[in-house]
């Protein structure tokens, strides 16, 4: 039996988030199916569907943390072993390690692909991104058969600086932009459930409360607004947790703020909002984002390269720099007091979010795999 192996940092959070179909695809094709990744399951046994094999490996997302040497140790064993057709790797540092302890088995034949989920070095990225993930990337590309970026900045940047064999464009990991647009909630009912008001003018966010997600922004811009009847969901966990209900707090706006940890209703919450806000620093291209169009929410993000290729700036929504919490607070007292605008903004969303349906994304990827099975 021909086997795959998929690697990322972390199982639930980016496997089971990312790339179930593509592990259904490698089952379907008679494959043994395994994953190597943290299990980050904290309160739930870990289970993924479509895998025959877990290996648990002590990743770390930071890269300069030494337990990565033993993540690295740990899944070379694994790789020597198993003797994997095909091993196609995420993440940072999942794909860094995966490719540096895949060398000896490409010489006896394995295929090694790796996808970028968006490069951590770009045009005006700080200087220590640059100095750190740059080399890395560029020295493990002479270890990777097929490179697949996810937004035209990084496929252009890896054709002209990296060296892999192939570099491919793939629009993101897909998203079931029909099953989202089929979605019908109680708008009402789900608003209870949130504890947000019936008549609030609800803003949306979906991520990890993290530094880089940059939820801090979007609470000051709430402050400056100064409207009681304005409440901010955001879907995710994180280490800013404590943080961001301390801020809240000071800002006033506490009770505003209704920080909803992980959920599985993400498409439900969306259609009981009005707008999506996403003020992530960085981005490759947001799943979260492409969501929300597909369920007719308007857009104020952050002005990044992953949000710029999929946003239309005036069109499906508003493009703004990062840390500019006046100009969010403009553009969300915008849509706020004109809901014609919203419904113009959010149709387009809609229609623009087809081009990243999973249909399309699956039969790129196919045809990448294909090459290889």
């Amino acid at each position: 039996m021909k086997k795959v192996l998929f690697v990322a940092t972390v199982a639930k959070t980016h496997i089971c988030v990312f790339h179930l179909r593509f592990l259904k695809m490698f089952k379907d094709l008679g494959y043994e199916v395994h994953v190597a990744a943290r299990n980050d399951f904290v309160d739930a046994p870990c289970v993924i569907p479509h895998c025959d094999v877990f290996h648990d490996v002590p990743f770390e997302r930071s890269p300069l943390k030494s337990e990565n040497l033993k993540a690295y140790k740990q899944l070379k064993k694994i790789i020597d072993a198993e003797k994997f057709d095909l091993i196609h790797c995420h993440t940072p540092v999942g794909g860094v390690l995966a490719r540096l302890a895949a060398r000896k088995a490409r010489k006896y034949g394995t295929k090694v692909l790796y996808t970028a989920h968006g490069f951590h070095f770009y045009k005006g990225a700080p200087f220590k991104n640059w100095l750190l993930y740059y080399p890395a990337e560029k020295i493990c590309a002479r270890y990777t058969d097929t490179l697949i970026t996810i937004n035209r900045e990084d496929y252009e940047l890896a054709k002209k600086k990296l060296h892999a064999r192939r570099v491919e464009h793939v629009p993101g990991v897909g998203v079931d932009v029909q099953k989202i647009k089929s979605v019908q909630v109680d708008k009402v009912a789900k608003r209870r459930e949130l504890g947000v008001p019936e008549a609030a003018f609800l803003l949306v966010s979906v991520g990890e409360l993290n530094r880089n997600k940059n939820h801090e922004v979007v609470l000051r811009a709430i402050a400056e607004i100064k409207d009681k009847n304005l409440h901010y969901v955001i879907a995710g966990c994180g280490e800013l947790h404590d943080f961001l209900e301390s801020l809240a707090k000071d800002l006033g706006i506490e009770s505003q703020i209704h920080l909803l940890g992980y959920r599985a209703d993400v498409a439900e919450i969306y259609r009981a909002a009005d707008v999506c806000v996403f003020p992530s620093m960085r981005e490759g291209l947001p799943v979260a984002v492409i969501e929300a169009m597909a369920s007719g929410l308007p857009v104020v993000a952050a002005d990044n390269r992953g949000t710029r290729e999929c946003v239309s700036e005036g069109q499906s929504g508003y493009l703004i720099p990062f840390d500019n919490a006046c100009l969010m607070a403009e553009k969300i007292a915008f849509l706020f007091a004109n809901p014609d605008d919203r419904a113009a903004l959010g149709a387009e969303g809609a229609k623009l979010s087809e081009k990243y349906d999973k249909t399309i994304i699956d039969a790129d990827m196919k045809r990448i795999y294909e090459g290889y099975v």
